[in-house]
């Protein structure tokens, strides 16, 4: 935990979008150490420059304290690129960020088949239907939607989600606390409730022009394909394309072909230079994956989705590991610690956990202590070592 605050000094320091926050984790495995080291020790690592180095020694680990006490406050929670819980297929691209900021749920966008849909801003209503239809449809097939939050196309394509009753991510090129578009906050609040809303800036970051081609690459990064519904020739969904194709080079891109109009210009150009596979249903994307994916039975509370949806995309096999508690360790169920030193409030948050995960909302409602004073003893705790954090805010006893 306590490692957070020089993720977020760092970001702070250096900056988004940079390959260097993974550099230093692999070379010292520890940011603390990296932090402790000082000047004599940034320069011997070689990738900083006079500049960095300066930025790094002037800020101060303070503005780290800042930005935590706004996310314990609105029960945002802090994912570091060495929290276990980090999206893979986010750490392996080459720029990913140090610090996700996450409102609602991350859904395993390891494990669960995943699909961005992408398009302009100035969609027409072709476009728009397009987007809702085919993102419904995915969704009550289980899969996860990634989209950007924007008007459009991206809207679009959370709010046919949502009508599925899906699970969809919403990444932004703002802080999560920003009100960015209120017309669509009610949006990024029902997307919290099964799936998230997420960013690498801090909550109240406003949207600079340039954060959202930064963005688009966590779009591509967390998406297993990605659909382009309706782009002109300079639009944004291209550079998620782009970002997608340098990451991966085989990764799938889909279009849907348009009229000849400037709005289609991107899209027909995709499929006219092989880019991406042309598609007229939705099934025309799924079907792409039969290869790669197969399809089990799981119980939909363990990945909360639909009660309804029972075959679930999934890559490979299910994990043994499921909320944390593995299938074999049930011989071994931990069970409260007695004679610790805890205050009174601690041990009525401690005693409300047990060996099954229990949202903080939950422990909100058991306690009768709000929320904004839970967050900070769920921090202690963790420290001491008596709980911990298996899935968005839920927690179990160790």
């Amino acid at each position: 935990m306590t490692d957070i605050r020089y993720w977020i000094w760092f970001s702070q320091a250096i900056g988004y979008c940079t390959p260097k926050a993974k550099q230093i984790l692999e070379l010292y495995g520890d940011i603390e150490k990296f932090y402790n080291g000082k000047e004599p020790e940034w320069r011997l690592s070689g990738l900083f420059s006079n500049a960095e180095i300066s930025k790094l020694d002037s800020t101060d680990l303070s503005v780290a304290d800042d930005i935590i006490s706004k996310c314990n406050k609105y029960c945002y929670e802090i994912l570091t690129l060495d929290n276990p819980f980090y999206p893979r297929c986010l750490y392996n691209i080459d720029d990913p960020p140090a610090v996700l900021y996450v409102s609602g749920m991350l859904p395993d966008v390891d494990d669960r088949l995943t699909i961005g849909v992408v398009g302009t801003r100035k969609a027409s209503m072709y476009g728009i239907r397009a987007a809702h239809s085919f993102s419904y449809n995915l969704a009550k097939c289980g899969i996860t939607i990634i989209s950007g939050g924007a008007l459009g196309i991206d809207c679009s394509a959370h709010l046919g989600t949502l009508a599925a009753d899906g699970v969809t991510v919403c990444v932004l090129g703002c802080g999560i606390n920003y009100e960015y578009l209120r017309e669509n906050a009610k949006m990024r609040s029902d997307i919290t409730y099964k799936g998230a809303v997420i960013s690498e800036y801090p909550p109240d970051t406003e949207p600079y022009p340039f954060h959202f081609p930064q963005r688009n690459r966590i779009i591509s990064a967390l998406s297993d394909g990605i659909f382009v519904v309706e782009a002109g020739h300079k639009s944004g969904a291209l550079i998620t394309v782009n970002s997608a194709l340098e990451q991966d080079p085989t990764k799938k891109i889909f279009a849907m072909a348009g009229p000849a109009d400037p709005h289609f210009y991107g899209t027909n150009e995709l499929v006219k230079d092989k880019i991406a596979k042309l598609v007229t249903d939705y099934k025309d994307i799924i079907d792409d994956f039969e290869s790669i994916y197969v399809t089990e039975e799981i119980s939909p509370e363990l990945i909360h989705i639909n009660e309804k949806i029972n075959a679930i995309p999934v890559k490979g096999k299910v994990p043994e590991d499921i909320n944390g508690l593995k299938t074999n360790d049930l011989s071994e169920v931990p069970v409260h610690k007695e004679n610790i030193n805890l205050s009174d409030d601690e041990s009525k948050v401690y005693y409300s956990i047990g060996n099954e995960p229990v949202h903080i909302d939950s422990i909100a409602e058991k306690t009768k202590l709000p929320v904004y004073k839970i967050s900070p003893i769920l921090t202690v705790l963790e420290i001491k070592k008596l709980i911990k954090c298996v899935q968005g805010r839920s927690y179990i006893i160790i």
